[in-house]
């Protein structure tokens, strides 16, 4: 009588890839999806009901002004994973290792430096000076709301004296969610916290690297030459 053949132990389910946090302007893409809209609507007209050589030059100008509305708009995100930092502005893609980050920048523009001192812009998270002095002054107003709740609530505990000590209760002081920040200065906050969490890792070493938007570029230019070749040609 033969002993039955050992089962091979069965597979462990692989663990899911953690997925990137991507970060879009929103206004950007509103604006873009307008000006496709518009662009659109004018070069179908001028296509259709235009004589001559109106039709091939509105589709020359749409070959230009779409690749690059996309390019500015639609286009520009930051994928920010476990190992690196993805960057996609109008015409290159940067992929830089999270230990090859120097340091994440606010002032007029979000950046990021690498180690080798080359600054890289996030178009996708464009600084607005106008949100962070709304955010400064719903910071202060927080501030004077908090400063006269604690006022009130110190008066109230000198009033009760010994009762609040016996758990008869007095209004507890407000607790701050933290500073009030723009929503760009709080996704640079985000990718600064992944940074530092990661900058150590073995997997987040590597080389930075660049890659040109042929795919934008191409189109573009080429809706150029032929927009110059019509006008001379007259």
């Amino acid at each position: 009588m033969t002993s039955p053949e050992p089962q091979s132990p069965a597979p462990q389910p692989s663990e899911p890839e953690s997925k990137d946090r991507v970060y879009r302007s929103a206004p950007a893409i509103a604006g873009g999806a307008m000006l496709l809209g518009i662009a659109g609507w004018i070069g179908v007209d001028a296509v259709v009901a235009g004589e001559g050589r109106t039709p091939w030059l509105a589709l020359a100008v749409l070959l230009l002004v779409v690749p690059l509305v996309v390019a500015f708009t639609l286009r520009p995100a930051v994928y920010a994973g476990d190992d690196r930092l993805r960057i996609r502005n109008p015409f290159r893609v940067i992929v830089v290792p999270w230990g090859q980050v120097a340091s994440l920048r606010s002032a007029y523009s979000n950046e990021v430096l690498t180690e080798s001192g080359t600054k890289y812009q996030l178009w996708a998270v464009p600084v607005s000076l106008r949100a962070r002095k709304k955010a400064a002054r719903r910071e202060m107003r927080a501030s004077a709301q908090a400063r006269r709740a604690m006022g009130r609530g110190e008066e109230r505990g000198s009033a009760l004296g010994m009762r609040a000590g016996l758990g008869g209760g007095s209004g507890a002081s407000p607790v701050s969610d933290g500073p009030v920040r723009a929503e760009t200065d709080r996704i640079m906050d985000d990718l600064r916290a992944l940074h530092e969490d990661r900058r150590q890792a073995e997997s987040a070493q590597g080389e930075v690297t660049v890659r040109w938007a042929y795919e934008i570029m191409g189109p573009a230019l080429a809706g150029a030459v032929l927009v110059l070749i019509l006008v001379a040609v007259g």
